[in-house]
C-alpha cells in the first residue's frame, strides 16, 4: 500500500523536483524525511518553496543526503518571499483512500481511572505508528467522550475523534463493511481483508472482569446497525497466545502486513514483548518435556537447546527462560547429556502417560541444574 512518503516523492517528481531541502534543523536528525516534511505539509504547517540560493543541508527523493537543493520545505508565512511549487490542498488532493483504523470507546466507563489513562496512550501511540506510514488522521476515536479529550495528551487535532457511535460514523464515511480485530474470531486476518474501508481495532484495556469478551459486542452492534462485519484474529504460528494485546501493537501488526508486506509472524515478533512471549513460552515448553521418573520421584526435563530454537519466533531473553522453567518446575539439560539419560532409561506407561525411568543404582546421574 503506498504511503505519504510515496505520494509526496510522486508529487516532487511530477514537477521535475529531485532533491529538496529545509531553511532550518528541524527535519536533519529525522529518520524520514520525506514523511515528516510530507505530514507537515498535509497538515497546512508548510509548503515546498523555490529558493534562489541553495539550501545547506538537501536531501535526494529516497532520502539521501545531498549537497543541495533550489527547493525547500519552509513555514507557510514565507509565501511573500519565495516562489510556492507545492502547497498544502494541492497534496492532499493527491491522497489515496487509507482505510481508518477505529478504536471504539463504548466501553470507557467499565475502565478505572489508571485503564483510562493506558488507553489513551496506547490511542497516542496508534496515532505515532500511523503518522510513520499516513497522516495520522486515519486514526478514528468513537464515542470519544469529554473525559476522554480531557485526559488525551497526543495532538488530538491531527486524530479523528467522533462523540457518536461507530456505526453512525462508518454511515457518515459511506463504508459499509469493516474488519474487526477479536482474538475470538474463527479466520485469521490475510491480505484479502485490506480492501475494506475501516479496521476496528477495540478501545478495551484488561479483558478481565466485567470487560470480558466485549469485542464480540462491537461486531454485534454493528450487524445490527446494518454493517458487514469481517471478524479477523492476529496469530502467531496458529495460536493467539503470544500475540500483543495492546492497541497500539495490534495497529502496528496490521501495518507492518499492509504497508511493508511481512508475514503475520513476523509483524507480531517485531511487536512482541518479552512478557507477551513468555505466555507461549509457557504454553510451548510442556509439549517438549519428557518425564523421567528415579526412584519414586518424576523430573520434567526439556533440552537446554530450545532456547535457540524459539528465540528465532519468540521475543525471549535468557532470563525469560529461566523463568518460565522456574515456574513450570522444568529441567534444561543439555541435549548429549539427554540423550545419555535416554541410554540409561526404559520407557514405560505409568498411568497412560509415557516415562522414563532410571534404576536406583544410576539414579546419581541426573544432575537437573538449569
Amino acid at each position: 500500500m503506498k504511503t505519504l512518503a510515496n505520494v509526496f516523492r510522486e508529487a516532487l517528481k511530477e514537477k521535475g523536483i529531485e532533491s529538496f531541502g529545509v531553511l532550518s534543523k528541524r527535519f536533519r536528525k529525522s529518520k524520514s524525511k520525506l514523511q515528516d516534511v510530507a505530514v507537515e505539509i498535509i497538515t497546512g504547517k508548510g509548503a515546498i518553496f523555490r529558493v534562489p540560493e541553495k539550501t545547506a543541508v538537501a536531501w535526494d527523493l529516497n532520502g539521501n543526503r545531498v549537497e543541495g537543493s533550489h527547493y525547500a520545505y519552509a513555514p507557510l508565512c514565507m509565501m511573500e518571499k519565495f516562489e510556492p511549487v507545492l502547497m498544502p490542498e494541492e497534496l492532499r488532493s493527491k491522497l489515496p483512500g487509507w482505510p481508518y483504523f477505529i478504536i471504539d470507546l463504548y466501553h470507557w466507563n467499565k475502565h478505572t481511572q489508571k485503564e483510562k489513562g493506558k488507553v489513551c496512550l496506547q490511542v497516542s501511540q496508534s496515532y505515532g505508528l500511523l503518522r510513520d506510514y499516513f497522516t495520522g488522521r486515519e486514526l478514528a476515536v468513537t464515542w470519544a467522550n469529554d473525559e476522554f479529550g480531557r485526559m488525551f495528551k497526543g495532538p488530538i487535532d491531527r486524530i479523528t475523534p467522533y462523540a457518536g457511535p461507530t456505526a453512525e460514523f462508518l454511515r457518515e464515511n459511506d463504508i459499509d463493511e469493516v474488519v474487526l480485530l477479536d482474538p475470538w474470531a474463527e479466520e485469521v486476518l490475510s491480505e484479502k481483508d485490506f480492501d475494506v474501508g475501516a479496521f476496528i481495532i477495540g478501545g478495551i484495556v484488561d479483558t478481565g472482569g466485567n470487560k470480558k469478551k466485549t469485542t464480540p459486542k462491537i461486531g454485534e452492534e454493528l450487524e445490527k446497525a446494518g454493517i458487514k462485519v469481517r471478524r479477523r484474529k492476529i496469530v502467531l504460528r496458529g495460536d493467539v497466545i503470544g500475540v500483543p494485546d495492546r492497541i497500539n501493537r495490534i495497529l502496528g501488526i496490521i501495518l507492518k502486513m499492509m504497508v511493508e508486506g511481512k508475514s503475520m509472524d513476523e509483524a507480531v515478533y517485531e511487536f512482541q514483548e518479552p512478557l507477551h512471549a513468555r505466555w507461549r513460552l509457557r504454553k510451548e515448553l510442556p509439549k517438549r518435556a519428557i518425564r523421567y521418573r528415579v526412584n519414586g520421584k518424576t523430573y520434567r526435563v526439556v533440552e537446554k537447546e530450545l532456547f535457540d530454537e524459539y528465540s528465532r519466533w519468540l521475543k525471549i531473553r535468557w532470563e525469560d527462560f529461566v523463568k518460565v522453567l522456574r515456574e513450570l518446575d522444568l529441567i534444561a539439560l543439555e541435549r548429549k547429556r539427554i540423550h545419555r539419560l535416554n541410554k540409561l532409561s526404559s520407557p514405560r506407561i505409568i498411568n497412560g502417560k509415557l516415562y522414563r525411568v532410571i534404576l536406583l543404582k544410576k539414579a546419581a546421574m541426573l544432575c537437573y541444574n538449569c
